[in-house]
């Protein structure tokens, strides 16, 4: 049996790379001279099926909706088209949405909605794994949420999308988006799970308020609220302010009012 010599230097280097570019790409890119293809395909296949397989967790909704074939072809384009800028698992769900807003954008095989429940989804993994902590020295929990001014969790994402993203299903697959955004906020409670709310324009409006630069009270942001409604009998929208200002302190969604 005649050993190969040993690959050194820029011949090293070009080998590498032949080897991922064909990882990535098995029809586009010959495999490397010298490497059997019996070996070469257990590296493909492993490559393949582990980022699949955990893509697939990230993104669980989009790969019911989409049959085998539709989602190793996606998975098959992210491989070549895109370009992970981290070598770290956890942030592989923001790589696959970075190509899906960027190098497959407009893709007229995919479901209109396929960008925003990739979002969507994206946003509950990351708020599960976020190592944000709200500091409880900044909130009195207890605080009076009209006279003081309320504060919004970092763990609280309002959220805007044309579609309703959150009731996609295998069941449930629009092909059209409906004449009203969705609004939602999703939130890690202090028990550390990852809930959504859905809200209409006013809660998401109001959120938006408490979150200024300086910070109002929540009788300041439902009075602006109330005349940015024309709305003929403001004290109504105080009072239904009052028990949504409470509901959102009892999600989490509040952490009270500023010491």
């Amino acid at each position: 049996m005649v050993e190969q010599p040993a690959l050194t230097g820029r011949r090293f280097i070009d080998v590498q790379r032949a080897f991922a570019a064909h990882i990535r790409d098995p029809e586009g890119k010959p495999r490397p001279a010298g490497v059997e293809e019996r070996r070469m395909t257990i590296y493909r296949e492993l490559v393949f099926n582990n980022v699949a397989s955990l893509l697939a967790t990230n993104f669980p909704v989009i790969r019911q909706i989409l049959d085998d074939e539709r989602w190793e072809e996606l998975v098959r384009g992210f491989f070549i088209h895109h370009r992970c800028t981290t070598p770290l698992f956890h942030e592989m769900g923001q790589e696959f949405l970075a190509y899906l807003q960027e190098a497959r954008a407009g893709n007229p095989q995919d479901p209109p909605f396929l960008l925003e429940l990739a979002h969507y989804e994206w946003v509950e993994l990351a708020l599960d794994i976020s190592e944000d902590e709200p500091d409880p020295t900044l909130a009195d929990p207890n605080g009076d949420l009209l006279t003081g001014a309320p504060v919004v969790s970092p763990l609280a994402w309002n959220l805007s999308y044309r579609f309703p993203v959150h009731r996609i299903g295998p069941g449930r697959q629009p092909n059209a988006p409906p004449p009203e955004p969705t609004h939602l906020v999703v939130y890690r409670t202090r028990q550390g799970q990852v809930e959504f709310m859905e809200i209409n324009a006013v809660t998401q409006r109001l959120l938006q308020l408490l979150k200024e630069e300086p910070a109002p009270t929540g009788l300041e942001a439902l009075i602006r609220i109330a005349h940015e409604l024309r709305h003929p009998r403001p004290g109504q929208v105080i009072e239904a302010g009052r028990g949504l200002l409470g509901d959102l302190r009892r999600r989490d969604i509040l952490l009270g009012t500023r010491r």
